[in-house]
């Protein structure tokens, strides 16, 4: 991979279990979207996580991908130049995940520069992928190109409309659960910073005598 020298002893078991997530079916499925998606001139790279790396690493097909998302005019990402400094690769790629997430892609789904460009964690690339093509599939705008069960459609929120009267009763019932202060009254209650006066068990005033002793 890309700019990386061999790993030793903890940092080489925790990359091999960070590779261990990386799906080569799923690598599959997303290079048939992002080939239809993208349409003519791209040439598919052969299996592996390697060359997916390569394929995406200078970020240009990400700037494509999700500039297709958009209608003609509307992209967000206006220029992609064709470069080979690394600084304006990852410039790209940086393109691509800010947009990313402004098409709708939560942040916690979204993979960062060095996951991509140093193939440090190409999963995290499929996840954010697969949360992309989720997302376009679930927007049905038109713009989804492929097939429809390569990803799954999100739940969308169903938004409730309640008239006046039911409104109403809702505050009504919410009054009633939590209980009602009518009757209620300070009789017995001292004020406050009154000091509370201790009587003993068969003082008078306390069964009721207020005459003085």
């Amino acid at each position: 991979m890309a700019n990386r020298g061999p790993s030793y002893g903890l940092s080489r078991e925790v990359q091999e279990k960070i590779d261990q997530k990386y799906d080569p079916e799923l690598e599959a499925r997303l290079l048939d979207w992002i080939m239809v998606q993208c349409g003519d001139g791209l040439e598919r790279p052969e299996p592996g996580k390697q060359n997916f790396q390569k394929f995406l690493m200078d970020g240009t097909i990400l700037c494509r991908l999700i500039n297709s998302l958009y209608p003609p005019g509307m992209e967000p990402i206006k220029k992609i130049p064709e470069t080979k400094m690394a600084f304006k690769q990852m410039e790209k790629i940086s393109q691509f995940l800010v947009a990313t997430e402004a098409y709708g892609v939560v942040r916690g789904d979204i993979f960062q520069t060095v996951d991509l460009w140093e193939g440090k964690d190409m999963a995290a690339v499929q996840r954010t992928l697969v949360a992309l093509g989720s997302e376009a599939l679930t927007k049905d705008d038109g713009h989804y190109h492929g097939n429809k069960d390569w990803f799954h459609r999100k739940a969308k929120g169903q938004r409730r409309e309640f008239s006046e009267e039911q409104l109403r009763q809702g505050r009504a019932l919410i009054g009633l659960q939590m209980g009602s202060n009518r009757g209620a009254s300070q009789s017995g209650m001292a004020g406050y910073g009154t000091p509370r006066q201790i009587l003993r068990y068969d003082s008078p005033r306390r069964n009721g005598d207020r005459s003085p002793s």
